[in-house]
């Protein structure tokens, strides 16, 4: 916590406002533009229901991949190992996931607007899932990065790439199967698709792929702690 922000525990609250602040932003830009919802009644509920699968893939899978190359001295003390550096990021950014959902759910109740979706046992599944995910690809990314501090650069640009592909600021199912379909194989995708129809009774599921994203996730789960195991002794040593 101390290391995330300003060398202060107090810090953990401004990285949960940031990530909210980011979302806030967005919703309104596109709500005083005058994009109508094109599902439910409000369009801060369902840029909110994009965003926040978006954004919490983003956030965690980053910092998970910084984790290991700016916590390197934590290596020097034998307890401490390359996945407890890891799956420790991990736990910060999920706590201040959940923290940020909190804010987001004052700030719309306080407006009077309704942030319950029309099926929460499957946005829960689909916030979860989202969870393994970014682990899974930040546990990756993390191990990289270990070797290539460089590759942290690429990866945050790749981040843009997943955000503005993910379909969080636009209708995935609307557009021609010759665009929506290699979309949808982008696993952020998935889970804002899956998110969404969580929301929206009458949203559209016809790319959703549950089996899909759930087998990515534990694949570069798997891919990521192998990379991890193999290359634990060279990042021992290095530390």
């Amino acid at each position: 916590m101390r290391t995330r922000f300003f060398n202060h525990g107090a810090g953990f609250i401004v990285q949960s406002l940031w990530p909210l602040a980011h979302m806030l932003v967005i919703i309104f830009v596109n709500t005083l533009s005058g994009r109508a919802a094109p599902y439910g009644e409000s369009p801060l509920v369902y840029f909110a229901a994009g965003l926040i699968p978006t954004l919490a893939f983003m956030y965690i899978s980053r910092f998970m991949s910084l984790s290991v190359l700016l916590n390197k001295n934590m290596l020097s003390f034998p307890i401490v190992k390359i996945t407890d550096i890891l799956l420790g990021r991990a736990f910060l950014e999920i706590i201040a996931g959940f923290v940020t959902l909190l804010f987001l759910w004052i700030v719309f109740v306080t407006l009077g607007l309704s942030p319950y979706p029309d099926d929460p046992g499957q946005a829960i599944m689909a916030y979860l899932t989202t969870i393994l995910l970014a682990i899974g690809v930040g546990t990756i990314a993390g191990v990289i990065t270990a070797f290539l501090p460089f590759f942290a650069t690429g990866y945050a640009l790749m981040g843009i790439i997943f955000y503005l592909s993910s379909g969080c600021l636009f209708v995935t199912p609307n557009l021609p199967d010759q665009i929506a379909v290699p979309l949808s194989y982008n696993p952020v995708v998935q889970c804002v698709e899956w998110m969404r129809t969580a929301y929206f009774e009458n949203y559209s599921d016809r790319l959703l792929d549950k089996e899909y994203l759930l087998t990515f996730a534990l694949g570069s789960l798997f891919l990521g702690l192998l990379a991890e195991r193999l290359s634990r002794r060279v990042l021992m040593d290095e530390s």
